[in-house]
């Protein structure tokens, strides 16, 4: 399996430049990466910091999340096809929601070839102090971002003043306590430090967690073996029947009285079936929060 690094973080925030050193360490250990990297805009400017002999693959004028989801599973896929690389590195665009990106991630075409460490956010302290001055909309984002986060980087600490840095540690980890939390400058973070990153798959319960360094984390995956067909009425009835914190489903669902397997996609409430022409193995990702504790369906 590859392991696979998630860098979140909000705009300006010096993913970028946590991306460029961690390559380098990387290289150092002799490991080979590889890089998605999601830009806004027309032109890949962020991607001109990837050195040529790193395979790439960018999203421009899109989102890695929602839309963008099947296009990321593509370049996943042609990446696991004709390259060879150790580590994947995904940086998301600023404006992505990590649960949102991770859906991206976790597709069962390739669930049991990646080996996701888990999300590293790039908080910038300077902003975080100064966070009220943030739209609505854009300070909900920065803060989900902070939420979600395995691994936390305080990031541009050199900015403050020592009461502000103080006030900045305390504030974060208050806010996520379970995150790891590194003050950094420059985005620099030791390789050592991400690599002990747990994430393990369970083969016993067909699960697949995130983890923090130390412990286990709410936001994770699961991964759902089917052994025998559902009616779409008996399917849609347990997943009217899952808690709020399941974000998003995915994944091949056999239904009676179906050739093959069918395509589930579930978001927020959202329930969508399409016919699958080819026999796809009947597997399903639930990515959420605590959900180890949910009631598979047959189980």
């Amino acid at each position: 399996m590859k392991d696979v690094y998630l860098l979140s973080g909000f705009l300006g925030s010096g993913k970028t430049s946590l991306l460029t050193d961690v390559i380098r360490q990387l290289k150092e250990q002799d490991l080979k990466p590889a890089v998605i990297m999601n830009e806004l805009g027309k032109l890949a400017f962020d991607s001109q910091a990837v050195e040529e002999d790193v395979p790439l693959k960018e999203m421009l004028e899109g989102c890695i999340c929602c839309t963008g989801a099947e296009k990321t599973e593509a370049q996943i896929q042609s990446l696991l096809f004709d390259q060879q690389f150790d580590v994947l590195l995904i940086e998301t665009t600023g404006a992505a929601h990590p649960v949102e990106a991770l859906d991206a991630v976790f597709s069962p075409l390739f669930a049991e070839q990646l080996n996701i460490k888990g999300i590293v956010t790039v908080a910038d302290s300077k902003l975080w102090l100064n966070r009220s001055t943030l739209s609505p909309q854009a300070r909900s984002l920065f803060m989900e971002q902070i939420r979600h986060a395995h691994v936390l980087l305080a990031n541009k600490i050199d900015l403050l003043s020592e009461e502000e840095q103080a006030q900045v540690v305390y504030e974060l980890q208050s806010f996520n306590p379970r995150a790891m939390l590194l003050q950094t400058t420059n985005g620099r973070v030791p390789i050592q430090f991400l690599q002990q990153m747990q994430s393990m798959v369970q083969p016993a319960k067909d699960e697949i967690v995130l983890a923090q360094i130390g412990g286990s984390f709410n936001l994770g995956s699961r991964l759902v073996q089917f052994t025998q067909s559902y009616s779409e009425e008996e399917f849609e009835a347990w997943v009217r029947a899952l808690p709020e914190t399941v974000y998003r489903m995915k994944g091949y669902v056999p239904i009676t009285g179906v050739r093959n397997p069918m395509l589930f996609q579930y978001a927020y409430g959202m329930v969508q079936w399409l016919p699958e022409y080819i026999k796809m193995e009947p597997k399903l990702v639930i990515i959420g929060e605590n959900i180890a504790d949910i009631a598979i369906i047959g189980e």
